[in-house]
C-alpha cells in the first residue's frame, strides 16, 4: 500500500510509523503487482462498514423466528438492489484502500488497528468478533492464518522488501484464541536469502501470553509475475 494517513485508534492516538525503508517505486519495478493507493472517503463510508460488520455478527448468532428472518432477507435484498449498480472492479471501490479503517475497510481482513509499524516489525491491536466463531467461544481456526497472512504482507511493506507474495505460511496453535477480548499480534523480519523473506510472528493475550505464532515466506514477484 502506499497511503500516507494512518489509522487512528480508539483511544485517538495514531500508531507510531518509520516509512525509512519504503520505497514505493518497486511497486513498478517488480512483478505485474497494481500501484495501490489511499481512497478517498467521505463520512460515511466507515460507519457502513462496521454496520456490515455488525451484520455478520448477527447473522451468525441470531435465533428468530421465520418471519423475522423473511423481513431480514427483505432488506437485505433491498441492499443488493441499491449497491449492485456501483459494482466496480479492483482498485477502484474504496474496500482495501482506506487506510484509516480498521482492516482498510474491507470486510474480508480483520478489523485491527496498526499500532506500530517500520523496518524492525509490525504490531497491531484487535479483537476477534462473534463472527469468527469456531465453536466453545474460540475463534475459528482458519481466521489466524488470515490476521498472520495480512501482517506478513505489511511487513515486507514496511521493510523495504520488494512486492512478494506468500509462499508458506506454519501457523501453531498454542493455546485456545477466546474471541471479544483485546489481543496483539506483533511480527518481524527474521531472515533474507535473495528474493526469500523469511518471517516470524505470534499472538499474544494482554498477559502476554502467547495464543498462536506462525513462520511465514514471502517471495519477491519477478517481472512476469502478476
Amino acid at each position: 500500500m502506499n497511503e500516507r494517513v494512518e489509522p487512528v485508534s480508539e483511544n485517538g492516538a495514531r500508531p507510531r510509523i518509520d516509512r525509512s525503508m519504503v520505497d514505493e517505486s518497486r511497486y513498478e519495478k517488480h512483478g505485474g503487482f497494481p500501484k495501490v493507493s489511499r481512497a478517498r472517503i467521505g463520512d460515511n463510508f466507515g460507519p457502513f462498514v462496521e454496520a456490515m460488520r455488525t451484520l455478520q455478527d448477527l447473522a451468525v448468532c441470531v435465533d428468530a423466528s421465520d418471519e423475522v428472518f423473511g423481513a431480514a432477507l427483505a432488506k437485505a435484498n433491498e441492499l443488493v438492489d441499491l449497491l449492485e449498480p456501483h459494482r466496480a472492479p479492483e482498485l477502484q471501490g474504496p474496500a482495501g484502500r482506506a487506510v484509516e479503517l480498521p482492516g482498510r475497510g474491507n470486510l474480508l481482513l480483520l478489523p485491527w488497528r496498526t499500532v506500530e509499524a517500520g523496518p524492525g516489525g509490525i504490531t497491531m491491536a484487535g479483537e476477534f468478533r462473534r463472527y469468527h466463531l469456531g465453536g466453545n467461544g474460540a475463534a475459528h481456526g482458519g481466521v489466524l492464518p488470515l490476521l498472520f497472512d495480512d501482517l506478513l504482507g505489511m511487513i515486507v511493506h514496511y521493510a523495504g522488501r520488494p512486492i512478494s507474495r506468500t509462499a508458506y505460511l506454519h501457523v501453531n496453535y498454542r493455546k485456545i484464541t477466546p474471541l471479544e477480548t483485546p489481543l496483539t499480534v506483533r511480527g518481524r523480519v527474521d531472515r533474507i536469502e535473495g528474493r526469500k523473506t523469511f518471517i516470524t510472528a505470534e499472538l499474544v493475550d494482554e498477559q502476554g501470553e502467547t495464543l498462536a505464532d506462525c513462520e511465514g515466506l514471502m517471495v519477491q514477484l519477478l517481472p512476469w509475475q502478476p
